[in-house]
C-alpha cells in the first residue's frame, strides 16, 4: 500500500495523554530556563537573529528545494516540511554544551523559538506546503484550521514552557530535585512515543526504507551543515556556529508527531517520517557533537550543561 494511503490510528484516550506527556516534557525542560535566557537575545541579538534565521527561514526553504528535486511521495513531503517548521528539540542545548559550543545562545534560542513557534509553525507549514504542488493537492484535501495548530502550539508548548519558568522563580529547589527525573522521563516518554507510532506500521517499513529513510537522512544533514556554514559565513564564531547548527537541525518530533494524529489524521508517510527523525536525529546530533567535542580544547565558561 503506498504510504499516502496508510493511517496510524490512536484512540481520542490515547490521544488526550499524549498531548499532555508531551505538555509535561516541555514543563520539564522549561525548569531549566530564566527570564535571563530571553534577556540574552536582546543584549546580543545579532548570533541569536542568524540562529532563527537558519531555524524558520533557511532551513523549511532548502528542505523545500530538496522535496523538489527527489519528489518523495507527497505525504512523505509533508512530514519533512512539518519537521522543518516545528521549534528547535529540547536535546539541542545538551548537544550544545556537549560539543563545547555556546549553550547559553542555544538555550537563548530554544526559549525563543518556542515563543515564536506560535506563530511561526503553522507560518511556515502552510505556506512551504503550498509551494509543492503535489504537497498543496494533498493539502486539500485536509480539514486544517490553522487556528487549531496555534492553540496547540499555545497549550502544549508555550504555556508549560511559562510553567516551568514561575515554579523554578517561586519554588527553586523543587525545582532542582525535579530536573533530572524530568529529563529522564521526557526521554522515555519520546522513545515510547515513537515506537508506539513506528509498531503500528511495521508490515509498512519496506516501503518506508525505499521512499523515505534516505530522505530524512539527507534533510537533517543539510539542516545541520546549514546552520554551521551560515553561522561562520556571517561572522559568527565556532562555538556560537555550533549551537545554531543543533537549534536548526534538532526538531522537537515529539511535538510534530502530536500535530499528525490531532490534524492529520495519522497520515502514515507524515507519521513515520517525524517518527524517524526523532530517532535519527539523537544519533546524528550525538555523532556529530562528539566528533565536535574532541576538536575544541576547553568548554566555554558560559556553559550551563557540561
Amino acid at each position: 500500500m503506498p504510504l499516502d494511503q496508510i493511517r496510524l490510528d490512536f484512540e481520542p484516550g490515547a490521544l488526550a495523554l499524549i498531548n499532555w506527556m508531551l505538555a509535561l516534557i516541555v514543563f520539564g525542560v522549561a525548569l531549566e530556563l530564566r527570564p535571563a535566557d530571553f534577556g540574552r537575545v536582546l543584549r546580543r541579538p545579532r548570533a541569536a537573529l542568524i540562529g532563527m534565521s537558519c531555524q524558520f527561514l533557511w532551513m523549511p526553504a532548502v528542505a523545500t528545494g530538496l522535496l523538489w528535486l527527489l519528489a518523495p511521495p507527497p505525504s512523505v513531503a509533508l512530514g519533512i516540511l512539518l519537521v522543518a517548521a516545528c521549534p528547535g528539540g529540547n536535546v539541542s542545548n545538551f548537544l550544545s554544551s556537549y560539543a563545547r559550543g555556546d549553550a547559553a545562545l542555544s538555550v537563548s534560542m530554544s526559549a525563543v523559538s518556542t515563543l515564536a513557534a506560535i506563530v511561526m509553525t503553522p507560518f511556515n507549514f502552510g505556506f512551504w506546503a503550498g509551494v509543492l504542488p503535489a504537497t498543496r493537492e494533498l493539502l486539500t484535501q485536509i480539514a486544517l484550521a490553522p487556528q487549531d495548530m496555534v492553540l496547540s502550539v499555545l497549550t502544549i508548548l508555550v504555556l508549560p514552557t511559562f510553567a516551568g519558568m514561575a515554579l523554578a522563580r517561586l519554588q527553586p529547589t523543587l525545582a532542582a530535585r525535579l530536573r533530572r527525573p524530568m529529563q529522564a522521563l521526557s526521554l522515555l516518554v519520546l522513545f515510547a512515543f515513537i515506537a508506539a507510532a513506528a509498531g503500528r506500521n511495521v508490515e509498512h517499513l519496506p516501503v518506508f526504507l525505499r521512499q523515505a529513510f534516505g530522505i530524512v537522512l539527507l534533510v537533517n544533514a543539510c539542516a545541520l551543515l546549514l546552520g554551521y556554514s551560515l553561522a561562520r559565513a556571517t561572522g559568527l564564531g565556532v562555538a556560537q556556529a555550533r549551537a545554531v547548527s543543533f537549534e536548526t537541525g534538532i526538531q522537537n518530533s515529539g511535538f510534530g508527531l502530536v500535530l499528525v494524529f490531532n490534524f492529520f489524521a495519522g497520515l502514515g508517510g507524515m507519521a513515520i517520517v517525524v517518527a524517524w527523525w526523532g530517532v535519527w536525529h539523537l544519533v546524528s546530533g550525538l555523532l556529530l557533537a562528539r566528533y565536535w567535542r574532541g576538536r575544541s580544547p576547553q568548554p566555554l565558561p558560559d556553559s550551563r550543561y557540561s
